[in-house]
């Protein structure tokens, strides 16, 4: 069998869950072991798979490391580093999604080439030791942001900024619906098959953005602070639909 030992800090509980979460599913279709306990102020994920299996492994290993460090690492060094003078919560997610996903692709880049699958990883000594480049890299993105605070002393300068790097993203779907239901906002994709789930008012432009989609329709039959955040940093990928979501959905699945 090929082992692997993929070690979180105790006190990262929820990002530990998640990986573990990930990495059973995984595996469990490969007929792997996935297993996690705690040891030494640590929470350590064990995976065990068969030795012809080992390469797959790795491959997987890394893309799940890589969005470890691209996702939460970045989000809470933007959460201990940046500081700009906007209040709304809205604005303030839809900010830091924007600035998560920005030039991601070369985070993805950085992290990857700095990965080496042995028998383990300690990720928090991983990300302090191998990946200066990269904080650096996020230093300086920060920096930029803190040293224009100015642009976020009026609506209309934060929605310019907001809107330049939500078009500088790269695209990620090509279409997607969002739909105004009781209990939130519910995301659609791929042709509107598929539900990405349910959002409240606080979090749907921050989810959007991390869709990046090329198109946006729109089912509400009101406006809200942050449905009309959206069709302004999004003006020219949104369309509104008059016509009922539901009888769009049966068209779309009787294709």
């Amino acid at each position: 069998m090929w082992e692997f030992s993929l070690n979180i800090k105790a006190g990262n509980v929820e990002m530990a869950k998640k990986t573990y979460k990930f990495l059973r599913e995984y595996f469990n279709m490969m007929d792997g072991i996935v297993t996690q306990h705690d040891e030494n102020g640590y929470i350590k994920i064990l995976i065990a798979v068969k030795e012809d299996s080992a390469e797959v492994a790795k491959r997987a290993l890394v893309c799940c490391i890589t969005d470890i460090i691209c996702n939460d690492f970045k989000l809470d060094y933007l959460d201990k580093y940046l500081s700009v003078p906007c209040q709304d919560k809205i604005c303030m997610h839809a900010f830091k999604k924007a600035l998560l996903n920005f030039d991601i692709e070369t985070d993805k880049f950085i992290v990857k080439r700095a990965i080496e699958i042995k028998k383990d990883m300690y990720l928090d000594s991983f990300y302090h030791f191998k990946l200066k480049s990269l904080k650096d890299k996020w230093a300086e993105l920060v920096a930029l942001a803190n040293e224009n605070r100015e642009y976020f002393m009026t609506d209309e300068s934060f929605v310019d900024l907001l809107k330049f790097l939500v078009d500088n993203l790269d695209i990620c779907e090509d279409e997607i619906s969002i739909v105004k239901e009781n209990e939130g906002y519910h995301i659609y994709k791929d042709n509107n098959r598929y539900s990405i789930g349910v959002v409240n008012e606080e979090d749907v432009v921050s989810s959007v953005i991390d869709l990046s989609p090329q198109k946006i329709n729109l089912y509400v039959s009101e406006n809200s602070s942050a449905i009309n955040l959206l069709k302004q940093i999004f003006n020219e990928r949104i369309s509104i639909n008059k016509i009922s979501f539901q009888n769009v959905k049966k068209i779309n699945l009787n294709r």
